[in-house]
């Protein structure tokens, strides 16, 4: 199997990166293409897009059906699936999934593809595993991981950065969008090595360790 995978920004490409490895075997395959932000999918899924800007779901639209036509032309011996990952914020979960749907029932051809959507954000699958948060940061804040609750919308990556960063969420908050996405990827290639893939108490990052160790089968 070779697998496509779609993420919002570069921390998430650091992390899969990293946890793929851990999920699939060496017979398998991967490219993780990262994108500037989540943007919002397009009222007019057959509009044209600016492909410069790489925004991923306003990009989604025009990628699945590429993708749709590449593998179609793959021999049949050689599977291939389109994963994307991207967070929730605050959006309904069920009307997103069904927007999502919409857009990969619009190919024609249909490439295989599965959604995984981490709840609330990113930073929610290694918060399941405090773990690893704290062998790569010793330090950390157990009075705030310990009232984390699992996939809970509350505000994750500031709550972990309450727990690891100097000054918490309001210090790095203060520094701008872009400090943020560099602290992000700081965190997914410090704590990611640590992951214990069996063991993680976030039902999002379940859910896509399933879909991914199921194609593999």
């Amino acid at each position: 199997m070779h697998f496509e995978i779609l993420v919002e920004d570069q921390s998430g490409k650091k992390a899969l990166n990293i946890l793929i490895p851990k999920l699939i075997s060496n017979e398998h395959t991967f490219n993780v293409h990262s994108y500037k932000g989540i943007g919002r999918i397009p009222k007019d899924l057959n509009a044209n897009s600016d492909a410069s800007k790489r925004i991923l779901l306003t990009q989604l639209p025009k990628l699945l059906k590429g993708y749709g036509n590449t593998f179609a032309s793959y021999p049949d011996d050689y599977s291939a699936v389109v994963i994307l990952i991207c967070d929730l914020d605050s959006k309904c979960l069920k009307s997103f999934r069904e927007d999502l749907d919409e857009i990969l029932n619009q190919c024609n051809p249909k490439p295989e593809t599965r959604f995984c959507i981490a709840i609330e954000e990113g930073e929610s699958w290694f918060l399941g595993d405090i773990p690893a948060i704290k062998k790569a940061y010793p330090r950390a804040k157990d009075a705030i991981l310990n009232t984390y609750i699992n996939d809970s919308i509350c505000g994750t990556w500031e709550k972990l950065a309450d727990a690891i960063f100097p000054g918490g969420s309001e210090s790095l908050s203060k520094k701008g969008w872009q400090a943020i996405g560099t602290e992000k990827s700081v965190w997914a290639e410090k704590i990611t090595p640590f992951m214990d893939v069996e063991n993680n108490a976030s039902p999002s990052f379940c859910y896509f360790r399933t879909k991914i160790m199921n194609l593999t089968k």
